[in-house]
């Protein structure tokens, strides 16, 4: 049956809440965007007409594809070469979806992105849809076919996980920006006790580039590890440059709604630094460089009011 174009508009009204629901779950917007695609195919293939709650059948639909999707996953970056990490998304992105909550921020979050690929598929499902779109336990129970009951105790375990994952406090955003600048000055001092004395103890720096840039396939670990590898990072050097095609423009900006520094080389991103900034100091680092991850942020930077670069590495 041929949709009608009021049928179409239905569906468009609920793209965007799709696409940010598919990308929590999935950490990649470009796959969130094709099970919302696959989503409309269903759609249109349905007889609509019969369809009483038009957002419930969807977000099932969605759900249910993003879980197959989710299995399937599991199994690819078993032999993806180093480190994998969501892709990100830029201040500004539509995909990030609702942000009026602390929940709903924390949920698109790079660092709790990071944290949900411990969780079972079924775990990541109600914990998105319950802590970033505050779904009753009764509709979450009715998408994938559990108890109502089975939903909050998935809930219950998978913010435990979550919030075990992060275990240390968090600071405002005020602060943060502060630390992201103090760190951006310690980064270009070339030495490594001012970054040292920005770090925890346990810092971590993690990197993912696909196998197409290079990236340390294990995690840097500990402050003074850490502060010296970020010391490196931020030397230039012409082997560098050749790396990466040019000199990089460096800028202080956010991305899934946290403190980031974006590399930016003739309009293309080619990295994305994010800073898990606790009031013990920054206890973790998160590079995206893999190209395959960065088109869309790329794409967002160019309508973006980002001013001047704070300066030039490499």
């Amino acid at each position: 049956m041929a949709l009608t174009a009021h049928d179409v508009d239905r569906f468009e009204a609920s793209r965007p809440r799709l696409e940010a629901i598919a990308y929590r779950l999935l950490g990649s917007a470009g796959e969130a965007e094709d099970v919302v695609q696959e989503t409309f195919l269903r759609w249109q293939s349905a007889d609509v007409d019969r369809i009483e709650v038009v957002e419930a059948w969807l977000t099932k639909v969605l759900t249910n594809l993003c879980l197959n999707q989710l299995s399937s996953a599991r199994a690819r970056r078993e032999t993806y070469v180093g480190q994998w990490l969501p892709e990100p998304l830029l201040a500004g992105d539509p995909m990030l979806g609702p942000a009026e909550t602390a929940e709903q921020r924390e949920s698109v979050s790079y660092a709790v992105l990071t944290l949900m690929e411990r969780l079972a598929p079924s775990e990541r499902a109600v914990y998105v849809l319950r802590e970033a779109f505050d779904y009753p336990h009764r509709e979450i129970a009715a998408t994938l076919d559990i108890t109502e009951a089975a939903s909050q105790q998935i809930f219950h375990r998978a913010k435990k996980h979550v919030a075990d994952g992060k275990a240390r406090a968090e600071v405002d955003e005020a602060a943060a920006r502060r630390i992201l600048q103090e760190f951006l000055a310690a980064a270009t001092s070339g030495q490594v006790e001012p970054l040292v004395r920005l770090l925890t103890d346990d810092a971590i720096s993690i990197g993912d580039g696909g196998g197409k840039v290079p990236a340390r396939t294990k995690a840097f670990e500990g402050a003074v590890a850490v502060a010296k590898f970020l010391r490196g990072l931020f030397t230039p050097g012409e082997a560098k440059r050749a790396i990466v095609g040019g000199t990089p423009e460096i800028y202080a900006w956010t991305a899934n709604g946290e403190p980031a520094v974006v590399a930016v080389l003739d309009g293309q991103v080619v990295g994305v630094m994010f800073l898990e900034i606790t009031a013990e100091g920054i206890a973790a680092f998160r590079h995206q460089v893999n190209p395959d991850k960065l088109d869309r942020a790329t794409a967002q930077w160019a309508v973006a009011d980002h001013g001047e670069p704070l300066f030039t590495v490499f």
